[in-house]
């Protein structure tokens, strides 16, 4: 596959040095020449008046060629100030489209590099050492590569069209990003790269698309796209799209030499395919080709997915009618005699409550404040080793905060135990997550399971018998906490707190409060749990005398 991307820059870089390198050796040239004694011969001198006009013109022609640069990256900072002004105003609501966020990667991944290259030596000595530095702190090939896939993870889990993501036209989205061509080819070549051709093709065909539909690109053209597409499909097993694709190619550039061969490659393939399908039908067999989405790892995904779009969950509507709201004092709690909190039931079986209005946006913002400048990529504990390593299935950044820390991480765990009845002195800190560029954490137990024995063992205070999740965030779509063993849906709402309890009074784990962080589709999710300890509760919540009380 050509880097036509690579090529474009080459030749700009290329076609400004050949100018430079023009004008300076034309002056070397005059200023060794005038040693020569021109003036002794009229004959020669009328040499340098021809030679002093293309000097001329190549002058002009250099000073064209900056003004044409500098008229470059006027417009492209022209462009950004709107945009970054815009955007600077609500950075939180600006990055909770993805569409936005991803653009922020590619441009600081590969288009500031791209400037720097264009504006070389020529701009003043501060700025490209303040570029310098400041790209120490960009993202990184793995960034970009990572804030394309979370938008292919999120054309799938929400079953978005292409067209719809490339508009920004998500749903409750207020603001619209679009893609351009050259957004939709490095979508497709990500997948590429990972052998991933379902999403190659949707991303090419929404490219040659951009392209058909007039929308012009420096970098990319029709025939790359189709180079790309032709193999996708192939790859796919549809011989007959493939052929298509490479002939439309060939129309474009008959010379392209790997078209060439695969065209007669392809047309001997689908004369074999045809002759084999004729034989299976004349014997009363079919053929059955699968196409679709690579097969994932995760045996529940698509009942994940279907929960995250707020399909299948079971609650008929006679369960739902045995679900109430209620005032709530914790057995008459001397905190919450004359203001009780508001408990809404979210689920019967296991039994997950919402509490309503449990922290303030004060107190959730100074819990914001102190864990931003401690978040780090998001671990889950390896179930062999124990070892905390990073997954691509935990997409979050997350800090831990001590009640000794502030006044206000006290308050929080000091309300916890007053509404739970546990007792929080053994539980672990708070964590604080914040979700990134289709943010999830995919299906897990919050509690450790008998194949893990050694779970916690270092803490001394027994397995997680129960989870508190608060959001501190509203997310307008997407970022659900959802249930796939009972497939149960609970929606963010800032400023409320799901509890649940991940162990039967026995201490036997309850394998039915396996849960998931959806796909954040728009928005910034903040969230904050706490998980509370055995140890402690033993005259709190007493031990029943069979598995499943």
């Amino acid at each position: 596959m050509r880097d036509t991307k690579g090529e474009a820059r080459t030749d700009r870089t290329g076609w400004m040095m050949f100018c430079r390198c023009c004008f300076v050796l034309i002056l070397l040239f005059t200023w060794s020449s005038a040693h020569n004694d021109f003036f002794t011969s009229i004959g020669q001198m009328t040499d340098l008046l021809f030679m002093e006009k293309d000097l001329v013109s190549s002058l002009k022609d250099y000073i064209r060629a900056e003004e044409h640069k500098l008229e470059q990256i006027k417009k492209w900072a022209d462009r950004l100030d709107v945009l970054s002004s815009a955007a600077t105003q609500d950075p939180e609501g600006f990055l909770g489209h993805p569409v936005n966020a991803f653009k922020l990667i590619k441009r600081l991944n590969t288009e500031w590099r791209e400037l720097e290259s264009l504006v070389l030596t020529d701009m003043s000595d501060a700025f490209i050492s303040n570029l310098t530095i400041q790209r120490q702190n960009f993202p990184n090939d793995d960034d970009q590569t990572g804030a394309a896939k979370a938008l292919m993870r999120l054309q799938d889990t929400y079953q978005l069209d292409t067209n719809i993501i490339s508009t920004g036209e998500l749903p409750g989205s207020s603001s619209v990003a679009s893609l351009t061509v050259d957004d939709c080819y490095d979508l497709g070549k990500v997948a590429y790269s990972e052998a991933d051709y379902y999403h190659t093709e949707l991303w090419m065909v929404q490219a040659l698309k951009q392209l058909d539909q007039g929308e012009t690109s420096g970098l990319v053209d029709a025939v790359t796209v189709l180079d790309y597409l032709s193999y996708s499909v192939y790859q796919q097993g549809e011989l007959e799209r493939a052929l298509g694709f490479t002939k439309r190619l060939l129309e474009l550039d008959p010379t392209h030499q790997r078209a060439n061969g695969n065209l007669k490659y392809f047309e001997y393939q689908l004369s074999k395919q045809k002759k084999a399908e004729a034989t299976e039908e004349a014997e009363g067999r079919h053929r059955t080709v699968s196409r679709g989405r690579p097969d994932d790892y995760l045996p529940e995904r698509r009942k994940y997915e279907q929960l995250c779009r707020g399909e299948g969950i079971r609650m008929t509507p006679r369960r739902q009618s045995r679900l109430f709201c209620r005032y709530y004092d914790n057995n008459r709690h001397p905190r919450y005699v004359i203001g009780p909190v508001r408990q809404e039931d979210e689920w019967d079986h296991p039994r997950i409550v919402r509490y309503h209005n449990i922290v303030s946006d004060k107190e959730m913002e100074k819990v914001k404040e102190l864990a931003k400048p401690r978040l780090r990529r998001a671990t889950i504990s390896n179930p062999v080793t124990g070892v905390l390593e990073t997954a691509h299935y935990r997409i979050s950044k997350s800090a831990w905060l001590g009640a000794f820390e502030h006044p206000v991480v006290d308050k929080i765990n000091q309300r916890i135990e007053d509404i739970t009845g546990l007792d929080v002195t053994t539980a672990e800190d708070l964590q604080v997550a914040n979700y990134g560029v289709g943010g999830q954490y995919e299906p897990h137990f919050d509690f450790g399971r008998k194949d893990e024995p050694d779970a916690f063992e270092e803490l001394g205070t027994g397995n997680r018998i129960a989870t508190w999740l608060l959001y501190m965030s509203d997310v307008p779509a997407g970022g659900a906490t959802v249930f796939t063993d009972i497939r149960a849906a609970v929606w963010p709402k800032k400023g409320t707190a799901v509890f649940w309890y991940n162990l039967y009074p026995s201490g036997e784990g309850d394998y039915r409060t396996r849960h998931a962080a959806c796909p954040v589709l728009v928005g910034n999710k903040w969230v904050s749990n706490k998980w509370i300890h055995e140890r402690g509760q033993e005259f709190r919540r007493r031990c029943g005398l069979q598995e499943t009380d």
